[in-house]
Formats: structure tokens, C-alpha cells, sequence
């Protein structure tokens, strides 16, 4: 599996959402590095840029190359994982399946209902529109615009750098296969109700339509040790 591994420490391995690679959170590195202390590993999930979709046809698939890819690069050694949507519900069942060595857990605008009808999500809202960020954002435009609710020129040319380079190459048809068997056979929550108890972090946005705020927000007796910080990502 392709990596852009970083820094020395204890490792941290982040997890992009579905049908983009590494590069997504890459923005966040600048800040887990001033932090010092932390190996960060972003991997290019199955059926993306660096990393052939092989025989991988379903999410659980999906978890099961990301902890023999820890497997390898780490051995036993204790980890912390973050993941972003999709990635999110990766690093969630990571988190549980290998909760003796997981550190903490972190999920950014993570998916938490597999199913999209079943997701308690908001209608779609721009809060600011921007002539000049469409323009910037060009080809690629009515992607950014599907996405962006504060749009900007700034935020445009971040699409354009993190964002549309995964969309361009990721494989189509491998990750037409992972949809197919988006969902676990259970949520890790529901499968391991043992509340996990380590540090967690979820970060999602109120004006997200795709994935929502809801359906995490209602997981939070399952993480007493967890952080919502909904409200700061409007």
C-alpha cells in the first residue's frame, strides 16, 4: 500500500474518504507536526492513486489491507488513527478491532450510518458564493461547487491541489466493486458495545449533506473519553 510516512514517533495513520488518496489531508500535516512526537503515515486506501485495487471488494476488505499494512509497517507497536468520511468508518473498525494497541481515535466529517438513505443529514446549503473561486476552480468547478458551502479562492485552489488530483486517478471501476459492499455487517459500535475508551476526537460540520452531524452525535455515549466539536465547523 503507497504511503507518505513523516516524521518520527509514535505513529499516527490517517485515512482519506472514498474516491480521493492521501493527498485530501495532507493540509493537516503542518499542525500534527508542530505537535512533535508523531510518525505520520497516510496511506492511499485500495483503488486510488498509489495503490492497485487488487482483489479488494468490499470495506471490510478495505480494513482488513489497512491493519495488515500497520501489520507490516509497525509490527505491536501502539498507534493512533484519524480518519476523514469513508476513511472515518475504516479507522472506526480498526480502532475496534485492534483496541489493545490503539492510542486514540480521530474522525473528520466521518461517515457513521454506511447507508446514505439511513443518514440523518441537512439539505445542501452555500453560505457564500464566489464568482472568482468557480473561476479558479475551472474544470473542475462543479466538483468544488458540489462540496464547498463557504466558497472561496483559497478553498478552490486547495480543491484543485488535494482534492481533484485523487478524483482524476482514482480507479472507478475498483471502487464501483467496494460500493457494492460499502456497508460492515455491523457498525463497530454495534458489533463491540464495550464503550472504547481511549481519547477520541469527532469533527464534523453542520452543514455537511453528505455524511451530516447526527449520526455521530448519537454515538457519543459509546466514547466517554470522545470530543464533539461540532459547532466549530459550521
Amino acid at each position: 500500500m503507497h504511503a507518505v510516512d513523516v516524521g518520527t514517533g509514535t505513529p499516527l495513520f490517517l485515512l482519506h474518504g472514498f474516491g480521493v488518496d492521501h493527498r485530501l489531508l495532507l493540509p493537516l500535516d503542518p499542525v500534527i507536526g508542530a505537535a512533535d512526537g508523531w510518525r505520520r503515515i497516510y496511506l492511499d486506501l485500495p483503488g486510488t492513486t498509489g495503490t492497485p485495487i487488487g482483489e479488494v471488494a468490499s470495506t471490510r476488505d478495505v480494513v482488513d489491507a489497512v491493519e495488515r499494512e500497520i501489520a507490516e509497517r509497525i509490527g505491536d507497536e501502539p498507534f493512533a488513527v484519524l480518519g476523514n468520511s469513508f476513511g472515518a468508518m475504516v479507522a472506526r473498525q480498526v480502532a475496534h478491532d485492534l483496541r489493545p494497541r490503539v492510542l486514540g481515535l480521530a474522525t473528520l466529517a466521518g461517515v457513521f450510518v454506511a447507508e446514505h438513505a439511513r443518514r440523518v443529514v441537512p439539505p445542501q446549503t452555500v453560505l457564500r458564493t464566489d464568482p472568482r473561486a468557480s473561476a479558479t476552480a475551472g474544470a473542475a468547478a462543479e466538483d468544488y461547487a458540489e462540496m464547498a458551502v463557504v466558497q472561496s479562492v483559497e478553498s478552490a485552489r486547495a480543491f484543485l491541489e488535494h482534492v481533484q488530483p485523487g478524483l482524476d486517478a482514482a480507479d472507478e471501476e475498483g471502487l464501483a466493486r467496494i460500493a457494492t459492499r460499502y456497508a460492515l455487517e455491523q457498525e463497530p459500535e454495534d458489533a463491540d458495545p464495550e464503550p472504547f475508551t481511549q481519547p477520541c476526537l469527532m469533527i464534523s460540520a453542520r452543514h455537511d449533506q453528505v455524511v451530516g452531524y447526527e449520526d455521530a452525535w448519537a454515538r457519543r455515549e459509546h466514547y466517554p473519553r470522545g470530543v464533539s466539536p461540532t459547532e466549530w465547523c459550521n
